[in-house]
């Protein structure tokens, strides 16, 4: 059993998942949002054996709510209809810069973090919130 984490954007989704111990994340895909991303994702949580989704909650950087987050509300009410596991919102703020900043340190080209820099994003997100559960 695994917890699934997503970086929910305009164009892709992010996917991570911890480790069977759920201590550590990794990066899976990035999912291009084409109105078959669930699909993917059933197949995910079902060879992955997902418990628990945890979306990025895109806050501002004083702690207020914008559209992006509503859109993400929108989505966790859909993975929790679709999946009936519990979706937690986690704040993702500066998880992009952070998975930006690991991609320039391996010296990736341009080209090559754009590929990966969503699903890095979902495993910082990941991450923090396995981190917070203290195990």
């Amino acid at each position: 059993m695994r917890i699934m984490g997503l970086d929910l954007g305009e164009k892709t989704v992010g996917v991570a998942m911890s480790d069977p111990l759920k201590i550590t994340a990794q990066p899976i895909v990035v999912i291009k949002r084409s109105g078959q991303e669930m699909e993917e994702l059933n197949r995910l949580v079902r060879e992955y054996e997902v418990e628990e989704i945890v979306l990025g909650y895109p806050r501002n950087m004083n702690g207020t709510l914008g559209e992006r987050a509503r859109l993400s509300e929108e989505f966790s009410q859909n993975l929790q209809k679709r999946f009936s596991l519990p979706v937690k919102l986690w704040d993702e703020r500066l998880s992009t810069v952070g998975a930006e900043r690991v991609l320039l340190e391996a010296d990736l080209s341009r080209a090559k973090r754009k590929k990966v820099i969503d699903k890095m994003a979902a495993v910082f997100i990941l991450q923090g919130y396995l981190d917070s559960r203290g195990i």
